[in-house]
């Protein structure tokens, strides 16, 4: 299982993953976040970036999802696409994100993939004549808000962010 790491401007990382515990009733275990302030040191933060891989890292490896490219956020992430089996994403939303934590069982290059899906398929123009979403089928391949039982959705105290 992919462990998870966002890095975005603050609250937004905060905010992500209190999203994630509601939507899944709990804090799936390996997904990790950093806040970074206006006042932040870049390099302190890279380097508590690099620890937090390695504390999330799992078998098939991380995904780091970050705000906005080109932003310090982003750029402290380019850092990490530099280490085995990492893979960064600019642009982060809540379905990208859901997404990700769905198919974070997966290889990390199928997670790469169904997370950048989940973000453009969140993404819709909503007017009057817009109907409403309708739920995949029972069955479907569809990810839904459901996770394996084993899941572990303790909330570790301490390493949130910077």
């Amino acid at each position: 299982m992919a462990g998870i790491l966002i890095i975005a401007h603050t609250p937004l990382a905060t905010a992500l993953r209190e999203c994630v515990a509601h939507v899944y009733g709990g804090l799936p275990a390996r997904i990790g976040v950093i806040d970074v302030t206006p006042d932040c040191d870049p390099a302190q933060v890279v380097s508590f970036a690099y620890a937090e891989i390695e504390r999330l890292r799992e078998e098939n490896g991380a995904l780091v999802l970050t705000d906005m490219f080109g932003a310090t956020p982003s750029n402290i992430a380019a850092r990490l696409a530099t280490l085995p089996d990492v893979r960064v994403l600019a642009g982060v939303n809540l379905p990208m994100l859901l997404r990700a934590v769905c198919y974070r069982t997966t290889p990390l290059e199928t997670l790469v993939d169904k997370a950048l899906a989940g973000a453009t398929k969140g993404v819709h123009a909503i007017n009057a004549s817009t109907p409403a979403p309708v739920a995949p089928p029972a069955g479907s391949n569809e990810c839904l808000p459901a996770m394996p039982p084993e899941t572990d959705l303790t909330h570790k105290h301490g390493t949130t962010s910077l």
